[in-house]
């Protein structure tokens, strides 16, 4: 008797789709203004109906939040503000009781000025070995009054500060590529390395499956941390992609692999070519990692069909399954992005002020959602995309937390537009987010218009984004999810993209000024907008529209 080899599934990771929690403006569960652990645990049946697979967690550890948590004091316990470390053990086994994996924001860049190690650092004093764990520099000029280079923060601003010493006398400087409160770690030193290898272990043995690392192409610096220079090659910056990263990681990937369950790391590499992103998901270094070339694409035919070919190449020599991201905690909500004149992000100039038709925005948005669902790869939901919502622009100077806006002198008035509460109600004082009597208002406020945007709301509209998203996400289960990692592009008339995939299965997008002539014999599964009906039957998808669709 001969026996049927069945080919192996392949690895949850290489095909999930996403979603992430913004953990402080998700839900609040015990009526302080503060999405909390308590409130994610209460929705978690949505959640599973919504259809993800895994949850993303931007970081809940303990924190000052000079940036929104991204700066941590204790990478082993829960900061108050979201609950207890026994609420994210209870969290992290609940949604796998729902069939839901769980990752978590991993941050080794850089620590909190208030974590024990700079403490011990700033308190130790010059030339001690607790100083060695982090960037303390002696400065230039004739009395150390200038900064060691000319690096820059991201975050705008010098990336170093200067200190003083116990004795009341200007000391060494400090690097911080982003906020002086975040200083960075110096990961040439032992400590640091066998200390994150030890965090990667406590996650792990309580059950996380896997990490988003925060800046991942940024841990190892240039020896030397040389100037950049007034012309630098932004290709060999000495503060990003350098070669010592590389073996971070492949130490980590030893560590992930000795679990089991099939534990992931998505990195977050910005970087500007393909080829150094795609050095980040060799076969023993990460697994995944974001792809931002396609988020911050415009909404353009011949743009969004070099990306997907660009992204597709990157990866397939590596062997790494491409990953769609439209929005995150960090951008423009892709709503207003969609409404623009200028289509496109760019991370140094968020061009907040731009006019945006929110309804044109919401209709691509729609079109946008199908077509990363039915890619190839991966695929991630921020939070509040499920609905539709746009970018909030109207948010009061003295309510702003984030910390680009003072660093810029409000140049940049930074993230919080798409990071306000959501929207669960039509429920008067947190449309809520907060539990019906609280008294505490949303940490942000929350446009008057967004009762009818809510969960609610949406859920009785089986044309809302909400029930596109649930539909979507169910057929990408059934169909797509066990499919190749390819795509074949077809020929679908000028500004109109169309590929196939295995099985029969069709996407369609028109970005076009005019509708688009489906195929005949085609049978549609879903479309993001009505079917424009001719005279004589004959189905066309408008612009600014996507459809999935089978033949015969």
């Amino acid at each position: 008797m001969s026996e049927t080899n069945t080919p192996a599934a392949p690895p949850w990771w290489r095909h999930a789709a996403i979603y992430q929690i913004y953990v402080r403006s998700f839900a609040d569960g015990n009526g302080d203004g503060m999405g909390d652990l308590a409130g994610v645990r209460d929705r978690l049946p949505y959640l599973r109906d919504l259809g993800v697979d895994a949850l993303w967690f931007n970081p809940w550890y303990l924190s000052p939040m000079a940036d929104g948590g991204y700066d941590v004091a204790d990478y082993r316990d829960i900061d108050p503000l979201f609950g207890t470390l026994a609420e994210a053990e209870q969290l992290i086994s609940e949604a796998h009781d729902f069939g839901m994996r769980v990752i978590v924001d991993l941050v080794p860049n850089h620590c909190s000025d208030q974590h024990d190690w700079f403490r011990l650092a700033l308190a130790a004093g010059p030339g001690s070995p607790e100083r060695e764990r982090f960037w303390f520099v002696p400065g230039r000029g004739e009395s150390g009054e200038l900064p060691p280079n000319d690096w820059q923060s991201y975050f705008g601003g010098n990336a170093w500060t200067r200190i003083t010493e116990a004795d009341g006398t200007p000391g060494p400087w400090y690097l911080h590529m982003f906020a002086p409160e975040q200083p960075d770690l110096n990961w040439e030193h032992p400590d640091v390395r066998a200390e994150f290898e030890s965090i990667l272990r406590f996650w792990l043995d309580r059950g996380v499956d896997g990490f988003r690392i925060d800046v991942a192409h940024g841990l190892a610096k240039e020896p030397g941390l040389p100037d950049v220079g007034p012309d630098p090659d932004v290709t060999r910056l000495p503060y990003q992609d350098c070669d010592a990263v590389h073996d971070i990681y492949r130490s980590w990937r030893k560590i992930s692999d000795s679990y089991g369950g099939e534990r992931v790391f998505v990195g977050e590499v910005w970087l500007p070519t393909p080829e150094q992103f795609a050095r980040y998901l060799r076969a023993d270094e990460l697994h995944s990692a974001f792809n931002f070339d396609f988020l911050c694409c415009a909404w353009d035919a011949e743009a969004l069909r070099e990306v997907v070919d660009t992204t597709l190449a990157a990866h397939l020599p590596v062997g790494a399954p491409p990953t769609w991201v439209l929005s995150n905690h960090d951008t423009i909500r892709h709503v207003t992005r969609y409404g623009r004149a200028d289509t496109s992000f760019d991370m140094g100039d968020k061009r907040l002020g731009d006019p945006s038709d929110v309804e044109l925005g919401r209709r691509r948005a729609r079109a946008a959602a199908l077509l990363t669902l039915a890619l190839p790869g991966g695929v991630y939901v921020y939070q509040g995309d499920e609905l539709g919502l746009p970018e909030v622009q109207e948010i009061p100077d003295h309510l702003i937390q984030d910390p680009t806006f003072v660093r810029s002198q409000g140049a940049d008035r930074g993230r919080d537009g798409c990071r306000v509460p959501l929207p669960w109600s039509g429920e008067p004082g947190s449309l809520g987010f907060s539990p019906a009597g609280a008294g505490a208002a949303p940490w942000l406020p929350q446009p008057s218009g967004w009762a009818g945007l809510s969960v609610a709301a949406q859920l009785a509209d089986p044309g809302s984004a909400l029930s596109l998203y649930r539909e979507a996400l169910a057929l990408r289960r059934e169909r797509l999810t066990a499919l190749t990692e390819t795509l074949r592009w077809e020929e679908a008339g000028p500004g109109a993209l169309s590929f196939a995939r295995d099985g029969g299965f069709r996407c369609l997008v028109n970005l076009g000024e005019v509708p688009v002539a489906l195929p005949e014999d085609s049978v549609v599964l879903l479309s993001s907008s009505p079917l424009v009906t001719g005279v004589h039957g004959e189905r066309s998808l408008p612009t600014d529209a996507c459809a999935w669709f089978t033949i015969g």
